[in-house]
């Protein structure tokens, strides 16, 4: 850890967390039009968001910052692979960290690791499905679109709710504070594919005021003590690559997973390289 990784990290740990998040939910929904245009403003400017992808460019057209965060994209804007064995990526963001899962180790940074069993909730029969099999981690920053979308077809097995810390999910936390993804709050979609299991772990973070996923809507807040499963037996939700799964309101992390020798990575692919929803991150075996 770095000095100015420190100064950036250590004061997360004594932060209340989910009030801040909570507080900060309550500004982004704010309809007051000056306010929310000012913040949505300073958003464009900072993190230079282009518009010109956006289907609603202009402000007045956001009921709130959160509407604005959550915007859609101009169709086409985002081309979907075409190849029908391709992996395309989930979000918009850039690879904090992809390969190899070493057993059940899933590597956060240079020298961290979280398991595969405590990032899903702490049951083996889940982590299992993913020994030594393959993830990608990608950090979503203020600047991106921050819908979801499969990256291949699936048929919905479970859902679960992880409660959890809201540490920031930057590069300078994911050095500096063990097992980051396995602390936060967070929300697992299993989904079975016709090369087998796929997951995809919506971590949340500080100031992301909310997780929701399409067949559900928000799953948090309210969050909880416990851990909390929806398991879909009948009419299970089949989402078809492309299509949206989730968003974060406010922005963080998703984490996709698959089993063991069940796809390959791009050539292409380096850490810390962005990438752009729909674009190709591999193929099938």
């Amino acid at each position: 850890m770095t000095f100015k990784e420190a100064l950036t990290t250590l004061p997360q740990y004594i932060l209340p967390h989910h009030p801040l998040s909570r507080l900060m939910g309550m500004l982004t929904h704010s309809k007051n039009k000056i306010w929310k245009n000012f913040f949505i403003q300073q958003i464009i400017r900072h993190y230079h968001v282009n518009m010109d992808e956006a289907r609603k460019p202009n402000l007045d057209s956001y009921a709130c910052f959160n509407d604005f965060f959550t915007r859609e994209l101009k169709p086409g804007v985002r081309p979907f692979v075409s190849q029908p064995d391709a992996i395309a990526c989930p979000a918009d963001g850039a690879i904090s960290q992809y390969g190899k899962i070493n057993n059940f180790d899933i590597l956060q940074a240079k020298g961290k690791y979280y398991t595969v069993n405590e990032l899903l909730g702490g049951d083996p029969t889940r982590a299992t499905l993913f020994e030594d099999g393959d993830f990608a981690t990608i950090y979503l920053s203020p600047k991106d679109y921050h819908r979801l979308h499969m990256p291949f077809d699936g048929t919905l097995k479970q859902m679960i709710h992880i409660p959890g810390r809201l540490f920031s999910v930057n590069n300078a936390t994911a050095n500096s504070v063990p097992r980051l993804f396995a602390r936060n709050e967070r929300v697992v979609a299993l989904f079975d594919t016709e090369v087998g299991p796929m997951a995809l772990v919506l971590v949340g973070a500080i100031f992301v005021a909310s997780i929701e996923t399409v067949w559900h809507g928000v799953v948090t807040p309210p969050t909880s003590s416990t851990i909390q499963t929806w398991v879909y037996e009948n009419n299970p939700p089949i989402l078809r690559r492309g299509e949206e799964m989730g968003r974060f309101n406010m922005g963080s992390t998703i984490i996709v997973l698959f089993a063991k020798d069940k796809i390959n990575w791009s050539e292409n692919l380096n850490t810390g390289s962005p990438v752009k929803l729909g674009q190709s991150l591999g193929k099938i075996n």
